[in-house]
């Protein structure tokens, strides 16, 4: 059932923000659209909210639980950047907004990236407090192998992306020919 839940949230997550954007840009009805995204967060109180349930109705403790912490995470550390993102994309796309501007490259890439790595420590953090708090309620009378191995694989995860942000330091991405040096994309001619 918890499976079945994360795959219906992060569903439900598409399903809203397509819907929020839709109502934004092409019906022109920029309040209800916002109210439409609103409604994201619900999904995650939701799933939380089962998930422990689960667990007081004497669930073993199992990868499905770990799966539901870093997915509250994640959406919690990257949920309103990715929700942001779009919103950026489709106001240029189906409002003739401006061009967002990308990550670019040199220095600003690297900053980029290291935020986007602090946006994992966040993530990391919100799911290691979710898993020990599940890790106590259990205590004794069951196995939590399975949620302490979630722990490590988010701790790697940090690790992971640490290196990943590290090299856009050490050799950072090189602007392409004829584009200016402050680590902006080159301005794009709006159609």
């Amino acid at each position: 059932m918890i499976v079945a839940l994360i795959i219906a949230c992060e569903v439900g997550f598409w399903v809203l923000l397509a819907l929020g954007l839709a109502l934004r840009y092409l019906a022109k009805m920029p309040r209800l659209g916002a109210a439409v995204l609103l409604c994201e967060p619900l999904m995650e109180l939701v799933l939380l909210v089962v998930t422990t349930l689960d667990l007081e109705n004497g669930a073993a403790p199992d990868w499905k639980h770990g799966l539901a912490a870093l997915y509250i995470g994640y959406t919690v550390a990257y949920g309103h950047y990715t929700i942001k993102w779009l919103d950026g994309h489709a106001a240029h796309r189906l409002a003739g907004g401006a061009k967002p501007a990308g990550a670019g490259w040199g220095k600003a890439r690297a900053v980029h990236e290291w935020k986007l790595w602090v946006r994992t420590v966040v993530a990391a953090a919100v799911a290691l407090v979710l898993l020990q708090t599940a890790i106590w309620y259990v205590g004794d009378a069951g196995d939590v192998s399975s949620l302490k191995a979630w722990q490590y694989g988010a701790l790697r995860a940090v690790g992971i992306h640490a290196l990943i942000a590290a090299t856009y330091t050490l050799w950072p991405k090189k602007a392409p020919e004829g584009a200016a040096d402050t680590g902006d994309r080159p301005a794009v001619a709006k159609r």
